[in-house]
């Protein structure tokens, strides 16, 4: 069993005194926590910026003191162990206790040890500049691999030879590392719980749903002594995705822009323990702009050279084409929004406070501000739920198939890249979200998340591993496109994002004795590649005699006991009768009718009376004149019907198979107008069996393979 750690955030709405038991409101409450937060923003600016040069980050990179003893793990023990935070002055005036200096030197400690990764990939893009910035050689890019240390990507090098580049433009030579490339990083207005005691903060569990947090907060903006200080009582609203048996850990505390106390609570749990290789049955996805995801079912069958990849052919889609419309739609209102405050902003001052337009731009620039960030938190909301539905559907398809680990592109080599608008469109996506709810609701299951390299998988064909083409649709081979892949080889042709997919789960299954954990964040990956075809196999329809046998006591009909009244008859009397006696009508006597044909008898029309109409059997409607002319569909609309009118007054009222509908998608992905596979639970034995004594004789002659399949 291993331990899984997530991050909950909460509110705190009220809280009451501890000393006179006076209840405290949100809005009071907010502006004591603001307080603190606020303070330890600006000790902890003033800390970085103090320490944020070559030398201290050699020193804190080297990981030793002066006497030659390694630092301690925790960032505040840390840099009193260097003997830095004194270095640093406090406010005159202002009482700060050691509990509070503690979480300011941890808050400190984390961002400087954050820039040691950015400033070894720029060290090394410094050491290795290509005579070329914008497309380095072969030796380039090998001196370049050789500095750099394991793991980083193309992307990252990317980007810090961008910066490096707009450096040299604007100043005319290369800097002389990252202090001097970029400045300190803005500290955000939190609270760090955790690198503190019980003389400060204590958190107990009071039920399944609730907790409550102890936590001493100053009265006013600069406390000047310890009766400043007063210890407030706050109850916390758990939400459900916190379990009953989960551990709670000291929060950390920060006020939003929205007049509200956010409580970020990490909390562990007990979680089944991952294995990073010895799969057999795997999924694997594929990220695609519309079709967020498209995965495939693969089994690893045989043993050393023998073994190859099969897969059932059955595509697993979510498609998110109306969210992410709706995505697109929110970023394009943003930007407008964006553009017009910067263009208030400009003219503001540009005329300057003595102008009598200046307040009323700078009036407009607020409440395109406000505007602005409203938009930008629905669109935070919306990537969020989305991928926790992706997630949690690619993890179910995972426990319904007997899947053991799931494999994914890499994120960082799926960027934007020149005239490749797919990938800029992807970039805007919640992938890397996507990928962490996954890896999250997996380690609950026992499923291990593991990524793969992106390069080429949409290039070669899965069969055969020939080379792919691309076009609009099946039907239009002869033209060039993005969406259908098609091999003139072995003539395959379906769709790019299946298979790709099939490509990514043999590269995952080939390639698993390669896996590698990352030791700081856990995350895995595989960054060998090893190419191997995909062989489309025939799910088993029939099942063994013996699992028949089985079966049979549980589904059929408990039978009398006692012998057989009709001696030699080994089968039910059909429900059905037959024969020259009970033929039915239109038939010739004794004929046989087919068990698929449907019990439709042909009844003569009455005879015609006066006053009276000739009635038809049921289903030939003679009165009603034929429709000439094209029927509906297919862009023609539908006759219009009087029932379908809304009401006059009140809102229109959906049809119930209408609401049944809505509702049911709503359980199943979360969103309405979103289109995913259902999850069904079908038996991971597919393809050949691992040996044959452990299928019967039946069921190894029952599976045969199968040739491409096209869509």
């Amino acid at each position: 069993m291993a331990r899984l750690m997530a991050t909950a955030t909460c509110t705190a709405f009220c809280g009451v005194l501890e000393s006179s038991g006076e209840r405290v409101g949100q809005r009071v409450l907010l502006e004591r926590v603001g307080f603190l937060a606020e303070l330890s923003r600006e000790l902890t600016g003033a800390l970085v910026a103090a320490r944020r040069d070559e030398d201290s980050l050699d020193v804190l990179a080297a990981g030793v003191d002066e006497r030659g003893e390694d630092l301690p793990s925790k960032g505040w023990m840390a840099l009193r162990r260097l003997d830095w935070s004194r270095t640093v002055p406090f406010p005159a005036g202002v009482y700060v206790s050691d509990r509070v200096r503690r979480g300011v030197e941890e808050y400190a400690a984390r961002t400087l040890r954050l820039a040691l990764h950015r400033r070894t990939i720029v060290a090394a893009v410094l050491a290795a500049w290509p005579a070329d910035p914008g497309r380095r050689t072969e030796a380039e890019w090998t001196a370049l691999r050789a500095l750099l240390p394991a793991g980083v990507s193309g992307a990252e090098i990317r980007n810090r030879t961008r910066q490096i580049r707009a450096y040299l433009a604007g100043h005319g030579c290369l800097p002389a590392g990252l202090c001097a490339l970029e400045g300190p990083p803005q500290v955000a207005s939190q609270v760090l719980l955790a690198a503190m005691d019980r003389q400060q903060v204590t958190l107990t569990r009071v039920d399944a749903a609730s907790a409550r947090l102890r936590v001493k907060l100053p009265l006013r903006a600069a406390p000047a002594s310890g009766r400043d200080w007063a210890w407030h009582v706050i109850d916390i609203r758990l939400p459900g995705t916190i379990a009953p048996d989960a551990v709670l850990h000291t929060p950390t505390l920060r006020p939003t822009r929205t007049g509200r106390i956010a409580v970020d609570l990490p909390h562990s749990r007990p979680a089944p323990a991952t294995r990073a290789s010895g799969h057999r049955v795997a999924l694997g996805f594929d990220w695609g702009v519309n079709t967020l995801l498209t995965g495939v079912l693969g089994r690893l069958t045989g043993q050393g050279q023998a073994k190859r990849v099969v897969t059932d052919g059955r595509p697993l889609i979510f498609d998110a084409t109306t969210i992410s419309a709706h995505l697109h739609r929110l970023r394009g209102a943003r930007e407008h929004l964006a553009a017009k405050r910067d263009h208030y902003q400009s003219l503001a001052d540009g005329l300057g406070s003595p102008h009598l337009a200046w307040g009323e731009h700078l009036d407009r620039a607020q409440v395109l501000e406000t505007e602005h960030g409203r938009v930008c938190a629905r669109i935070r909301q919306l990537n969020a739920a989305l991928a926790r539905a992706a997630a949690r559907w690619a993890v179910d398809h995972a426990t319904a198939l007997g899947a053991s680990v799931i494999y994914l592109e890499d994120l960082a080599t799926l960027e934007a890249r020149g005239h490749r608008r797919g990938n800029a469109r992807l970039s805007g996506q919640v992938r890397g979200t996507v990928a962490e709810a996954m890896r999250h609701l997996g380690a609950k299951a026992g499923i291990t998340v593991v990524t793969v390299p992106a390069r080429g998988t949409s290039k070669l064909c899965p069969t055969c591993l020939g080379t792919l083409t691309h076009h609009p649709a099946p039907d239009r081979l002869s033209e060039r496109g993005w969406k259908w892949a098609h091999c003139t080889g072995c003539h395959l042709s379906m769709d790019r994002d299946h298979a790709a997919a099939r490509r990514i789960v043999s590269r995952g299954l080939l390639a698993q004795n390669h896996t590698t954990t990352d030791r700081t964040t856990g995350t895995r990956s595989i960054r060998t590649t090893i190419e191997g075809t995909v062989a489309l196999v025939r799910r088993p329809k029939k099942t063994t005699r013996r699992l028949r046998r089985l079966r049979r006591p549980e589904t059929a009909p408990p039978r009398p006991a006692g012998p057989k009244t009709t001696p030699g008859k080994g089968h039910p009397t059909p429900s059905r009768p037959r024969g020259t006696r009970h033929s039915a009508a239109g038939t010739r006597p004794g004929q046989k009718t087919s068990r698929r044909m449907p019990d439709a008898c042909t009844v003569p029309a009455t005879t015609p009376t006066p006053g009276t109409v000739v009635q038809r059997p049921a289903g030939h409607d003679t009165t009603t004149p034929a429709v000439s002319g094209p029927v509906p569909g297919h862009g023609v609309p539908a006759p219009h019907r009087p029932e379908e009118d809304p009401p006059r007054s009140g809102r229109a009222r959906l049809s119930r198979r209408t609401c049944r509908r809505r509702t049911r998608a709503a359980e199943r992905t979360g969103f309405h107008h979103l289109h995913a596979t259902e999850v069904h639970p079908l038996t991971p034995r597919i393809g050949p069996p691992d040996s044959d004594r452990t299928r019967s004789r039946r069921a190894r002659k029952a599976w045969k393979p199968q040739a491409h399949t096209e869509f």
